[in-house]
């Protein structure tokens, strides 16, 4: 039986689940993407607290063990989520991941992150393997924004760039939310909030996701790197005049906690991953897109 929205407001730490100390671990499968997001730099470091970062990549198979351990120092954990670092649909390895954590604790809520490019055509998959919720990176709704924000799209074996690449997307996304939203599965839309790019858009996004069938928008603000480097990050009262116009259309998630790709407690309130995975590296490795 899936978890209804309703459901996951009180398990899902990304749904409100946090004022009832529900935690979540985040199993790093995912090293490649297919899409070349001008702010995101995913990186290998045990220091950084924001998405795109881990200590290091786990295979499918070495995660029952990590869930083990992890459930046994934090019996709080309610989710098991895949957030990357790379796109967990641009490989195998989150679905098969997920297919393992059904068959070893299917009691967890199972829930997973996508930049939505191949989500219309893996809608199917995503369904079969019990997905509880599913987040999809929605930037823009316009593919000439969209093209400020993302340089260029992997799809099929060809580098489409600009707003020819940036059009792709956004119909994928839009299509795979429809076709996972009628299956009942929870749709969590996260925009990147960027001054001057897509801050003027958030409304048309919010009424566009939903009606395209997500239940819950979050706006999550810049954090200036990569080629957006010398941008700003909005101030706290942009990013609540982006959340109340959003809200006119879409409930509204305003608790983000930025989390690694890696991590493991209950968000803001206890972290575990040092333990777990037994951080001890120092530097940045990049992880090249493909």
């Amino acid at each position: 039986m899936k978890n209804t929205y309703k459901d996951l407001q009180n398990s899902h730490p990304c749904f409100g689940g946090h004022k009832n100390n529900a935690g979540r671990i985040h199993l790093p499968v995912c090293p490649g993407c297919n899409i070349a997001c001008r702010f995101c730099d995913r990186t290998r470091n045990d220091v950084e607290e924001r998405p795109g970062v881990t200590s290091k990549i786990l295979k499918p198979e070495e995660c029952i063990d990590i869930l083990g351990k992890a459930l046994d120092i934090c019996p709080d954990i309610k989710v098991a989520g895949i957030a990357g670092p790379g796109d967990t649909l641009a490989s195998d390895y989150a679905l098969r991941t997920f297919r393992i954590i059904k068959e070893h604790y299917p009691e967890l809520i199972k829930c997973m992150s996508t930049n939505g490019l191949l989500l219309s055509e893996r809608a199917d998959e995503v369904i079969a393997v019990g997905i509880d919720s599913l987040t999809v990176t929605v930037n823009a709704v316009d593919p000439e924004i969209e093209s400020k924000l993302n340089s260029y799209i992997l799809y099929h074996g060809e580098k489409i760039e600009g707003a020819e690449g940036a059009k792709i997307l956004i119909k994928n996304q839009l299509e795979g939310i429809r076709k996972i939203s009628s299956a009942g599965i929870t749709i969590k839309v996260n925009t990147v909030l960027v001054p001057g790019i897509n801050d003027g858009h958030i409304e048309e996004i919010a009424k566009t996701v939903k009606e395209a069938g997500a239940s819950i928008y979050n706006i999550i603000p810049l954090i200036p790197q990569h080629e957006l480097k010398n941008l700003r990050a909005p101030v706290c009262a942009e990013i609540d005049s982006a959340r109340t116009k959003a809200a006119k259309y879409i409930d509204v998630f305003r608790h983000c906690q930025h989390c690694r790709a890696d991590a493991i407690g209950v968000p803001g309130k206890s972290e575990f991953g040092d333990q777990i995975y037994q951080r001890r590296m120092r530097v940045k490795e990049t992880f090249s897109h493909g």
